[in-house]
Parts: structure tokens; sequence; C-alpha cells
């Protein structure tokens, strides 16, 4: 194989891991069509990228007409993989901030976690806010800036549009929620403020998920009718 051909496998493979990163439980069909690859291109791709354990299959069942089951494989990306997307300072910053703990106690954690979500706030507010009050829009958007910012993160409707998830397929300071999980807490935190309404976190990848998941509720039951409205 030519150096350039090596060239184009390598990223094209890099395109996929990131999708399964970004959208992953996800089939091999769905990323075949986003990239525009046949399915035995994205086959050979999602088979090396087992072999070198940065994805995994997550089955599950598919119900048919008769009520049997067959498996549908679906893709996720394993620890390994985030491991590899590029957090070089982790150690470092998990080091200083141990420090932090032993000097202050863990009240300076703590506050560490909460000036972090203040910042996280602050540059996100007015982008936010620029769509209006929708929840499910607010989350579209934020989502966009939390992937600029490296989370890999989307949103998508659940439960008959009653609710949005928002999804961060990798989050930089992973390594470090690991070990203080403060940072987890005061992210919720902040997209509530964000969002303006209460989240729930659902999981983390500091946990050992495969993905950051967030419950954004974008409607409430309407008093006295069992219909839904808007929050």
């Amino acid at each position: 194989m030519t150096t350039e051909r090596l060239d184009v496998e390598t990223n094209t493979r890099e395109r996929v891991l990131r999708l399964v990163v970004e959208q992953g439980p996800v089939q091999a069909a769905d990323l075949a069509g986003t990239l525009n690859l046949t399915s035995a291109a994205i086959r050979r791709h999602l088979s090396a990228l087992e072999a070198e354990e940065q994805i995994r299959v997550q089955p599950e069942v598919v119900r048919g007409a008769r009520g049997r089951g067959r498996p549908a494989k679906r893709y996720i990306a394993t620890s390994a993989a985030h491991t590899n997307l590029g957090d070089s300072y982790s150690r470092l910053a998990v080091q200083a901030i141990e420090q932090l703990r032993r000097s202050n106690g863990a009240e300076a954690v703590d506050e560490f976690a909460e000036q972090h979500a203040r910042e996280l706030v602050s540059r996100y507010r007015d982008r936010v806010a620029a769509v209006g009050s929708d929840p499910e829009a607010r989350t579209a958007v934020l989502a966009e800036l939390l992937s600029q910012d490296g989370y890999a993160a989307t949103s998508r409707p659940v439960g008959a549009n009653l609710a949005v998830q928002l999804c961060q397929g990798h989050c930089p300071v992973q390594d470090i929620a690991n070990v203080f999980p403060q940072l987890c807490e005061a992210e919720t935190r902040a997209f509530s403020e964000l969002l303006g309404v209460h989240v729930q976190r659902l999981a983390t990848l500091a946990s050992g998920e495969h993905v950051c998941t967030t419950h954004v509720p974008v409607t409430i039951p309407h008093a006295g009718e069992g219909e839904r409205t808007p929050l």
C-alpha cells in the first residue's frame, strides 16, 4: 500500500472512530451512509478498530413480527478510544488538584469544580440564550458549543419528544473526573442553569459508561387534561 493510500485509510478510520464516539451506539449502515462508504469498506474499518480495542459491539434485540429476536450490532467507543483522543495534561492536572486538596482541604476541590462550571456558563450563556427559552433548542446549541470544545456532544429526542438527551461522547477532563466527581456534579448544575430546566445526569464516562448522558425535560404535564405543554 502506498503512503498516500495509507494516509487516506488512516484518516477515514479516524473519522469512523470519531462518529462512533459521537453517535454510539450506532449501526454500521448508519456510519456507511454518513461517510459515503460501501458496506465492505465500513466493515473493514470497524473490524480494524475492534482489533485495536477502540470500539466494541453493544448487542441489542430487535423484535420481529412473530416476537422472535435477532441481534443487531451497534458500536460504541471503549475507554481506550477516549484515552487516545488527546488529553495530554490530565495526569498533571490530577496531581495539581490532589495537592490542592491536601493543602486546603476538600472544600478547595469543590470550589475549583464550581469555578470550572461558572466559566462554562459564562462562556456559553449568550449563545444559548440567543435561541430563546425552548429547552430543546437550547440543548441543541449547547451540544454544538460543547463539541467545539472537544466534548463530541449531540442532542437526541426521547420519550415521544417529551425530553431530549444531551450526550457527550468524549470528555476532555474524564481522567480528572474519575478522581474528582465534583467536576461532573458541578457541570450538571451548569447545564441546568444554561438550559433553564432541572436536568438529570443519567450516565458518565468517568463512571465507566460509554457516553455522558444528561436528561433534559422539554415538556410538563398539563394540569387536569393529561396533555403535555412546553416548559
